[in-house]
């Protein structure tokens, strides 16, 4: 499609790892019909699987980076996106603050979950934005004005220790990576085809 991008090679990328992932049972396949004797079916099996999984590797890489290279980040599309879905992701915390506010758990489970299901169906069959907010908003059960439930709405709220894991994970793993091959950085894959 003349939108996306890159499409052809990322449909590309996706082919050679099904092809990589069900190589892996090849030795699987060879081990349940003779138990590595060292038969024949074996040596030959394994000088084609080894070498051709390798080469697919390497052509998923190639075309990685150059799919990746130039890549940008469209962080307004995110936040749009991000958005229109946090009213769902914030029901439990929405209606843990009603409860303190002297609502009946369980009935307000079942509001939210009613009134869930009806803004999801604006989304999915209208094409509408998302209004669950102004559902409950409305419901007397919640006693949550919207400008009460717009605050709720604070993506960092739901995103638990991810900062941090993320942060230690490229300093202690990646890092670490990029330093040792640092001679490698920059380089450009030539795709052809």
């Amino acid at each position: 499609m003349a939108y996306k991008r890159n499409p052809m090679r990322s449909e590309r990328i996706c082919s050679l790892s099904r092809y990589v992932m069900v190589d892996v049972l090849n030795p699987a396949v060879t081990a349940g019909t003779q138990w590595f004797e060292r038969t024949l079916d074996d040596s030959a099996n394994k000088r084609l699987s080894v070498p051709e999984g390798f080469l697919a590797i390497d052509g998923i890489l190639d075309l990685c980076m150059n799919v990746t290279d130039g890549l940008k980040v469209y962080p307004k599309v995110i936040e749009k996106r991000l958005m229109s879905e946090l009213p769902f992701m914030a029901t439990e915390n929405i209606m843990m603050d009603a409860v303190k506010a002297g609502g009946d758990r369980q009935e307000l489970h079942e509001k939210i979950r009613t009134l869930s299901m009806e803004a999801g169906r604006r989304v999915k069959e209208d094409g509408l934005d998302n209004n669950l907010l102004d559902l409950i908003a409305e419901d007397p059960a919640f006693h949550m004005s919207r400008e009460e439930l717009d605050k709720t709405m604070d993506p960092a709220k739901y995103i638990g220790c991810a900062p941090h894991q993320v942060e230690k994970y490229l300093e202690t793993v990646i890092r670490p990576l990029l330093d040792e091959n640092k001679e490698l950085l920059g380089e450009e894959a030539e795709i052809n085809v």
